[in-house]
């Protein structure tokens, strides 16, 4: 088992090598953040940092539509309903309708064709073994039943919104868990500012071997996150498998409150 679990505040004075993820901002113009980050091989090798970092963004908000300013929303996925599960495609707008109980501001987009959220049974497919019979034994899940993967991809983008809306919105911070992160540097989230610009970009620590767990979650505190672009492995999911493949998707999503 390996596992990393820290906090890291960079100022502008911080050097690359005190950073325990990527980060492409130079040297001089590092933005001050707090990381949680950790790998291993079951669900509690990561709860520790996945429950700081959830303290650190505040009190969990109810899935209504509207901002409340401050606290975080989370996405588990395991109350998308069967027909928007594998093997039928998740509505990217899915989180950001004007429903209670579904509002939480957040959308997402692909240059892939589309989305899938696992099944919660087999057959059709669970932990996405309607794209590959193999996954099952590949991927585990950090709140079971379901998982969430980009379609054709390795990227999925996700943008805030006030919940329910389409006005635009920004957070203090995302982050995500992972299954399967074999390689390092292969698995890596990138912030952007309202205006686009890259705040930084983070790799996602790896746990070699099948059915484990990652997790990364950074507050920035002196700015604000517009989206983020989050690539899950080398490869998109399916049929096959090839030497050299890092094959990752993710569970849990957990956010700032999106504020307009």
């Amino acid at each position: 088992m390996s596992r990393v679990a820290r906090i890291i505040s960079l100022a502008g004075l911080a050097t690359l090598a005190m950073l325990p993820a990527a980060a492409e901002a130079s040297a001089s113009n590092q933005p001050a953040v707090n990381v949680q980050q950790a790998a291993g091989t079951s669900a509690a090798a990561i709860q520790s940092a996945v429950d700081a970092y959830r303290a650190d963004l505040g009190t969990l908000n109810p899935n209504n539509p509207g901002s409340v300013g401050s606290g975080r929303r989370e996405i588990n996925w395991d109350g998308v309903p069967a027909a928007q599960s594998s093997p039928n495609a998740f509505p990217p707008d899915f989180f950001n309708a004007p429903i209670a109980g579904r509002a939480r501001g957040a959308m997402f987009d692909t240059p892939g064709s589309g989305f899938q959220v696992s099944a919660s049974t087999t057959p059709p497919g669970i932990e996405f073994d309607n794209i590959n019979p193999t996954y099952s034994s590949l991927f585990t899940t950090f709140s079971a039943p379901k998982l969430f993967t980009a379609v054709g991809s390795t990227v999925t983008n996700v943008r805030f919104f006030v919940p329910g809306s389409s006005t635009p919105a920004t957070t203090s911070g995302f982050g995500s868990v992972f299954t399967d992160v074999d390689r390092a540097g292969q698995t890596r989230i990138k912030y952007f500012d309202a205006r686009n610009r890259p705040l930084a970009t983070f790799d996602v620590p790896a746990s070699p071997g099948s059915e484990t767990l990652s997790f990364l979650g950074v507050r920035f505190l002196d700015d604000q996150v517009a989206r983020v672009r989050i690539r899950s492995g080398n490869k998109a999911l399916g049929p096959n498998e090839n030497p050299g493949r890092d094959l990752v998707v993710m569970d849990d999503f957990i956010y700032g409150e999106p504020t307009p």
